[in-house]
């Protein structure tokens, strides 16, 4: 009994530290896509180059793991392989919102979104998973709506990207947690279905001299970083998020919008009054809701 609450215990402190590991990774993210947008890099370029080169690491991580057989099981079960698709599918989009934004120079936008995802994982993991949301859990997605409609007033239009951005997520970690099967066979499968149009385009580009693979030492070097880039935080992810309830992987993911925050004003991004105002009341509800984290971990910590 006392091994298998230690052993819960651990496992749950691993998932606490790949979480927090994932999304610090995916906070300064932003910077890696504009040193590539610097050298002349188009955004489809580096997602054709994200998708191509994240399936050799992915593959690498399902064999150090000896998960060769789940992966051979999985080839055989339709449903799962359909959710897979799915979820690739979700991780496609948001991709390629995340690229093409962060290219625009609206990082800070981007990082809107990432503010809004959590909230909506709990929104998501009340409705689907019938996780109970408490009372600061309520207050705080309301703070974050009334954070979006400010946003919405600022920019003059509905905040496109930082919707896009949050929903594509949110709807990967629902289809994630769906699918049976650990973290890095589905992470491989999402890759391979990833990699055949990646590895076209990026052979259209170099065939037709409009590709920057091989122009330069460190280019190069760059371009095949996509692959790390992308899977080692993603595994980091898929990986807890099977370890954790939906909600309090969604209280971690405050992390990177606050990192991508920061990146985002230090690129010299606009932001007016009006702006700030908006995450004032994201800020708030990320407090709120931390607030809330923090007092159940404090009721449940004598159990």
């Amino acid at each position: 009994m006392a091994a298998d609450v230690n052993q819960t215990r651990d496992e749950g402190r691993a998932a606490l530290i790949a979480g927090v590991g994932c999304y610090t990774l995916w906070g300064f993210l932003p910077l890696y896509f504009h040193l590539l947008s610097t050298l002349g890099v188009g955004s489809w370029e580096m997602i054709a180059h994200r998708t191509l080169w994240a399936a050799p690491w992915a593959l690498l991580i399902v064999l150090l793991a000896r998960q060769g057989g789940q992966v051979a099981a999985v080839l055989r079960q339709p449903k799962t392989l359909f959710v897979l698709a799915l979820s690739t599918l979700a991780i496609f989009v948001n991709w390629s919102i995340y690229v093409f934004a962060v290219n625009a120079g609206h990082v800070i936008e981007t990082s809107l979104g990432y503010y809004i995802n959590p909230l909506m994982n709990v929104a998501a993991g009340a409705l689907l998973f019938r996780e109970r949301i408490s009372r600061e859990g309520a207050i705080a997605i309301g703070l974050a709506a009334v954070g979006v409609a400010i946003q919405t007033a600022a920019l003059g239009h509905l905040p496109v990207i930082s919707l896009g951005v949050a929903l594509s997520f949110c709807l990967y970690a629902i289809l994630r947690k769906q699918v049976k099967a650990d973290a890095q066979t589905g992470l491989f499968i999402e890759c391979a279905y990833l990699a055949v149009p990646g590895l076209l385009y990026v052979l259209h580009l170099q065939a037709t001299g409009a590709g920057h693979l091989g122009a330069s030492p460190g280019v190069t070097a760059l371009l095949l970083l996509a692959g790390p880039a992308t899977v080692v935080p993603l595994a980091l992810f898929a990986w807890s998020a099977r370890r954790m309830p939906l909600s309090a992987m969604g209280f971690l993911q405050f992390i990177a919008p606050t990192l991508q925050f920061a990146v985002g004003v230090a690129l010299g991004e606009p932001f007016t009054p009006l702006r700030a105002l908006s995450f004032v009341f994201i800020w708030l509800g990320v407090a709120t809701f931390a607030y809330g984290a923090w007092k159940k971990t404090r009721q449940l910590s004598p159990a």
